[in-house]
């Protein structure tokens, strides 16, 4: 269940890693989030995920890889 802002918050994350990407709502308040960048980049956003400081309550993240769709900048949908 994300919290007001998550997405904003997902968004300026992803952006400050150099990735690209987009942050979904869901429907049941799921936010699903595709990033593209560098390995270490990616680990970095989903360990930021993952840790204490997203905004709302972060239940469960799940990664899977997948070849790059060539995303240029971050969307909010």
């Amino acid at each position: 269940m994300q919290g007001v802002g998550f997405r904003f918050w997902v968004r300026d994350a992803a952006m400050n890693l150099g990735l690209a990407g987009s942050a979904t709502n869901l429907p049941g308040g799921q936010v699903e989030v595709v990033v593209e960048g560098t390995p270490a980049a990616c680990e970095q956003m989903l360990a930021l995920l993952r840790g204490p400081l997203p905004p709302g309550r972060v239940l469960r993240v799940s990664a899977a890889q997948s070849p790059p769709r060539g995303a240029q900048g971050f969307a909010m949908l």
